[in-house]
């Protein structure tokens, strides 16, 4: 690794994150959908949908948490895309900067930008009525499970985004990510699906993510879920860093 790889990535990471605060409408865009999700199952949907004592909006918000991201990470793929198309990093190539602190940049763009739409959820989640007396503990493994979670499918993200020939194939694949939560415990309880379909939903990294995170809210205690849900997104970010720096190596090669 250069020893120019942190500054020249802060640099790259700060040229990014202007791009977004000239254009906030992209944060906005990807905070939109998931939030309209939520009004539609807490207010059409949650009536109808037995989760037990706990209201529907703290049942629902954990996956909404995760579409948030899902959806979020789009526009990463997108961003990639605009710049291989347009040659930045060729341009950054033939600069003195460390090979990867462009690709590091759009990584850590996007976790801000992630988290910047994963505030507003929860704010508007807090506005319909979710309520959590979980203490700072909690709160912080919630934000450090969300983080590991945002980089696991933006490293996921940066392959499309590097391979895609077109525009929109870079963000379709983002389509089967926001999928997933509906076949998870996100938005109904497992016990109540078929079961070949139940097996998939309580076998499936969403729903042990889903489960760890509501379990934090609901100040239970979280054995080993939260260990499981970990572990599936650390599985996943190893497998994604390791394919993605091998699709940037052979672009740039």
């Amino acid at each position: 690794m250069s020893k120019h790889f942190f500054g020249d990535t802060a640099t790259l990471a700060g040229r990014s994150l202007r791009h977004i605060a000239r254009s906030p409408d992209a944060i906005i865009t990807t905070a939109i959908m998931p939030i309209a999700m939520m009004l539609l199952f807490v207010y059409v949907f949650g009536g109808a949908i037995d989760v037990g004592s706990a209201s529907y909006v703290n049942y629902l918000l954990p996956g909404i948490l995760l579409i948030t991201v899902a959806s979020g990470i789009a526009y990463t793929a997108y961003r990639l895309f605009m710049d291989m198309r347009g040659g930045i990093f060729e341009r950054f190539q033939s600069m003195p900067t460390a090979r990867s602190a462009v690709l590091w940049a759009h990584v850590l763009t996007s976790l801000v930008a992630n988290l910047i739409s994963l505030v507003v959820v929860t704010l508007v989640a807090l506005l319909m009525g979710f309520r959590s007396g979980a203490g700072v503990l909690a709160w912080l493994s919630v934000a450090g499970l969300l983080i590991l979670f945002t980089l696991a499918l933006t490293w996921i993200a940066v392959i499309p985004g590097l391979s895609a020939r077109t525009m929109e194939g870079a963000s379709a694949f983002s389509y089967p990510l926001i999928f997933l939560p509906f076949l998870s415990s996100a938005f109904v309880p497992t016990a109540t699906m078929p079961g070949p379909l139940r097996f998939f939903a309580e076998h499936q990294p969403v729903t042990a993510i889903v489960n760890a995170i509501r379990t934090l809210f609901a100040e239970q205690p979280v054995g080993g879920e939260l260990w499981i849900a970990v572990g599936w997104c650390a599985g996943i970010l190893v497998v994604a860093y390791a394919f993605a720096m091998r699709t940037y190596r052979r672009r740039i090669s």
